[in-house]
């Protein structure tokens, strides 16, 4: 690191900085840190440092965000236990970081199951490998570092991984030109190191943590466990022997302050300067005269004590301290954020394994083999691998006394073959059926059949189908996604046709059930039946015209969105709005003025065909 400081360092980079000592100083216990800030110059420096601080051969590895488990946790070494002749254990990523860093790339996106591997390899301090035949443990005390590359305040790293790393750093307003070499020596991190486990704390202290937390809302019980252990590592590292009261402040600010959920309490009017109550008072005024004071020799057998003398503060003066210098560092809008839900709250998560699509060779249907090995899910082809392996053996084996044992088929790494699938994506198809009164009495009962065939088809295909309904001033979901006939006739028989017609209510239901499809791994097509006529706007309000424009904003949003769709021209003469719908939504537009309920069905599965599974 260089040693030359800027003229000025900005607080939040002093604050990263001085969680980065706290990190080198204890990583396993503090469990490390999450760093949002995006790719550049602020986000490797930071690196840079922690790295510096550490002691020189520390590991300090990275993890990709496409890691699979054999690669994370460890499984068979395929190589050496063919070499072998018994199984071999590879040790994975967090297991030969033993005593180090593991930097999480793209944290933001990681899959819930990898951050629940990870979180239990934090809580165990050890990988357990139960599988592929294998049972071990492998002792690992790590630190991690979940590099949050987000923009959207939901977009953050699972929160089982966050719950678990004691500092969560923002650097995204930090620039260059703020950041330096804080002052802090990696000798200094090493006396810390070794002064640590000595470090103690006051019952009094601790109590403080914990009532700040509470009082911050937050609900966690790990919070002011980390909170403790950075104090700790605060002491050590300023060359106490126990934790004083700035150390709990300051693991307050550096902890507690960045999961808060609620601004401190207000303490209570006059609670600070309360005056004694006015019986007491009348008391004292009325209290004899005290004695004749001693003479200057003499000396009282009991002097009072000083009073510029410091006293060790109560529990509850500490947390008001506390809580008292969080409030300067809460932002003022704090609140706003708790009611407008992007303070940490949403707990959906919609990124990761919730856009997930099948892995190509992992799943599907057989598809032959190719050169490989078998990581990521991939399984190993035995007979194709040792056909690979079949034409080098008089080459491999010459020379070899076939009684002296070893194996008798030489397989290498370069003869290995996985088994490639074909991968098989669920499809859901979402019916937005127009109902009005324009188009029910002409059209709705072969929208009801054309529905119940094409579900037929799809239960052979193993898809499914939802069915929305638009009428009157708004739209409904009347079927779930399903693959039960016995559900769609019970649906299809109770929908009801009339009234006027809402067509943008009815796109953008149809577009949030896509969503819902989308986030269980899913690809949903929409096909829109109507007649074109439209006088409902999206505020339920009629209107030719506003009901125009919201449907054509609801079609460009389907468009953003990247959903297969198809418009159904349902009416007895084709409608321009319906091919402008289609035209913006950019999905087929197919003209149907004549139609029963079959041929229907062959047109929407014909012009749909990227819907076979």
């Amino acid at each position: 690191m260089n040693a030359e400081a800027p003229r000025t360092l900005s607080e939040t980079w002093r604050a990263a900085a001085r969680a980065a000592a706290l990190v080198a100083i204890d990583p396993a216990g503090l469990g490390g840190a999450s760093l949002r800030a995006a790719a550049g110059p602020v986000r490797d420096r930071w690196l840079a440092w922690l790295r510096h601080l550490l002691p020189e051969g520390t590991p300090f590895r990275r993890v990709p965000a496409c890691i699979d488990d054999d690669r994370l946790l460890g499984g068979l070494d395929l190589v050496a236990t063919l070499k072998a002749g018994r199984p071999v254990i590879g040790r994975g990523i967090l297991a030969e970081a033993d005593g180090g860093i593991v930097v999480l790339a793209m944290a933001e996106r990681l899959p819930g199951t990898v951050a629940g591997r990870l979180a239990s390899v934090l809580d165990g301090r050890a990988v357990r490998l139960e599988r592929e035949g294998l049972a071990a443990t492998l002792e690992t005390h790590i630190g991690v570092v979940a590099l949050d590359e987000g923009r959207e305040e939901d977009e953050r790293p699972p929160d089982a991984l966050l719950d678990r790393l004691a500092f969560l750093i923002d650097l995204t307003g930090v620039s260059h030109r703020e950041t330096g070499d804080p002052g802090i020596a990696p000798a200094a991190i090493a006396a810390a190191r070794a002064r640590l486990p000595s470090v103690a704390v006051s019952d009094a202290r601790l109590e403080a943590l914990c009532g700040s937390a509470a009082a911050v809302a937050i609900a966690s019980l790990r919070a002011p466990l980390l909170a403790l252990r950075a104090a700790r590592a605060l002491a050590a590292l300023d060359g106490r022997a126990e934790v004083s009261d700035e150390d709990v402040s300051e693991a307050f600010r550096l902890v507690l302050a960045p999961r808060a959920r609620a601004l401190p309490p207000a303490p209570r009017d006059g609670e600070d300067d309360a005056e004694p109550p006015p019986d007491e008072a009348d008391r004292a005024g009325d209290a004899p005269p005290p004695d004749d004071p001693p003479a200057a020799d003499e000396t009282p057998e009991d002097p009072a004590p000083d009073e510029t003398e410091e006293r060790p503060l109560t529990a509850e003066e500490l947390q008001n301290l506390v809580l008292e210098a969080a409030k300067a560092i809460l932002p003022e809008d704090l609140l706003a954020q708790l009611r407008a839900g992007v303070a940490g709250l949403k707990t959906a998560r919609t990124r990761g394994e919730t856009g997930a699509r099948a892995r190509p060779g992992v799943t599907g249907r057989p598809a032959g083999s190719r050169p490989g090995e078998p990581r990521r899910g991939a399984r190993l082809d035995l007979v194709s691998t040792l056909r690979a392996a079949a034409p080098w053996q008089p080459l491999r084996t010459r020379g070899r006394d076939a009684t002296a044992g070893g194996p008798r088929v030489a397989v290498r790494r370069e003869d290995f073959r996985v088994g490639v699938r074909k991968p098989t994506i669920r499809r859901t198809t979402i019916f937005a059926v127009d109902a009005s009164g324009s188009s029910a009495l002409a059209r709705l009962a072969e929208a009801k059949g054309a529905v119940e065939l094409l579900l037929a088809e799809c239960y052979v295909r193993r898809d499914r189908v939802a069915l929305v309904a638009f009428r009157n001033r708004d739209a409904e979901l009347v079927l779930e996604p399903t693959r039960s006939l016995a559900r769609a006739k019970r649906a299809l028989a109770g929908l009801a046709g009339g009234g006027a017609t809402p067509l943008s209510r009815g796109i953008e239901a149809a577009l949030a059930c896509a969503d819902a499809v989308r986030r269980k791994g899913e690809d949903p097509a929409i096909v829109l039946l109507t007649d074109g006529k439209t006088n409902i706007d999206r505020s339920g309000e009629p209107g030719r015209e506003a009901a125009r424009e919201d449907a054509l904003a609801a079609a460009r949003e389907a468009r953003a969105r990247g959903i297969v769709a198809l418009v159904v021209d349902i009416s007895r003469a084709g409608q321009p709005l319906a091919q402008e719908i289609a035209s913006t939504m950019g999905a087929r537009y197919l003209a149907l003025p004549y139609a029963d309920a079959a041929t229907l069905s062959s047109a929407v599965t014909a012009a749909l065909p990227a819907q076979r599974g």
